[in-house]
């Protein structure tokens, strides 16, 4: 009797199981249809016979990481694209979800821009514009002096990273928040145009909402801004990017990661702090064969860095100031007060400006 339930019991568990896999898969994909179609955007919908083409079989692998594996594609026109294949989805593919609608309402020349996406069963993909130079970190973190590289072409950069953030910003009927800016998120095209992308942690809310809430932190530390961490210095908002970009600036500046655990001195461990006490002094900053355009180019980059990394969110500019003080002259830039790295630090010193 007990063979024969389980004779005639699963195969009617196995129907159960695959009605409850298509509802969910069927779910997401109308999740995202309805969220396209409400807002008006436009990616093209793919099959995954046609990404598979698009790929060659996913013959050539441009990059991997948690999110799944990326690979470069030929679209039917003739274009390249980059085609990101995502890993298991979280949430009925909300992740997935939201990264379709971040990045599919942007059209600005500092974000990249997004083909297209493909949702098939378990199989979801995402299609962007191809960008042949790849992400910033391979150029600042090489270690090799590559002299096409010069400081002018990374002050460049820089201008152009924080439009495509101060777009983010301000120039959406939302206001998008990264939350993971860093230098492997900045992609590079022919023309060394940079393109902020990879939107898979990204928040949208009201424009005029100045604070946002949030369950967890999310980023990547030695990027992430305090406030991702402790409650009691202000509230998270989008000058949590600011931050993030403070030390990605402040990263290109030197063409080095801020923290050197190989460092001669303690003091010249974690860099901001180091670099902050010769900026105020006016000494010469620390890095070979430079011109004298290129120390002031340096100088008025962690300059603005130091603003935008100081612990209390309401100290650091808006995006939109952080683009006015890269186009200003240096002569015009304030220097900011010493960054601090706990609340605690802060506390500190405030007791002993009242004592003095």
């Amino acid at each position: 009797m007990a063979a024969y339930k389980i004779l005639f019991g699963l195969p009617f568990l196995i129907v159960i199981f695959i009605c409850k896999w298509r509802k969910r898969h069927s779910s997401m994909y109308e999740n995202i249809e309805n969220y396209l179609e409400q807002n008006h955007l436009t990616p093209i919908r793919y099959s995954y016979k046609e990404i598979k083409k698009m790929t060659g079989s996913f013959k050539e692998k441009l990059g991997e990481g948690g999110f799944g594996s990326v690979f470069k594609a030929k679209l039917r026109s003739g274009p390249s694209v980059a085609i990101k294949m995502l890993g298991k989805a979280k949430g009925n593919g909300q992740d997935f979800i939201n990264e379709v609608a971040t990045i599919g309402r942007i059209h600005q020349q500092n974000v990249v821009q997004l083909i297209g996406f493909c949702v098939s069963g378990s199989k979801r993909a995402l299609v962007y514009e191809f960008m042949p130079n790849g992400s910033l970190d391979k150029f600042i973190f090489s270690g090799n002096e590559n002299t096409d590289f010069s400081y002018e072409k990374i002050y460049k950069i820089s201008i152009g990273v924080a439009r495509g953030i101060a777009y983010l910003h301000h120039g959406c009927e939302m206001q998008i928040l990264h939350f993971d800016i860093k230098p492997h998120k900045i992609l590079l095209d022919e023309n060394f145009i940079p393109k902020v992308s990879d939107f898979g942690l990204a928040k949208l809310y009201p424009i005029d909402n100045s604070l946002v809430t949030m369950t967890k932190a999310r980023g990547t530390i030695g990027y992430m801004a305090p406030e991702l961490f402790y409650n009691n210095i202000g509230g998270i908002s989008n000058k949590a990017d600011v931050y993030s970009f403070g030390m990605l600036l402040m990263e290109m500046a030197r063409k080095r990661k801020n923290l050197n655990p190989n460092a001669e001195h303690s003091s010249q461990l974690y860099f901001p702090l180091w670099i902050y006490d010769h900026i105020r002094e006016e000494e010469d900053i620390d890095i070979k064969d430079l011109s004298e355009e290129e120390k002031l180019i340096v100088k008025k980059m962690i300059i603005i860095a130091l603003w935008c990394i100081q612990l209390k969110p309401k100290d650091r500019p808006s995006m939109n100031r952080v683009v006015e003080m890269l186009e200003e002259d240096i002569e015009d830039l304030e220097i900011p007060p010493k960054p601090t790295l706990y609340p605690n630090e802060m506390i500190l010193e405030d007791q002993t400006t009242s004592s003095i």
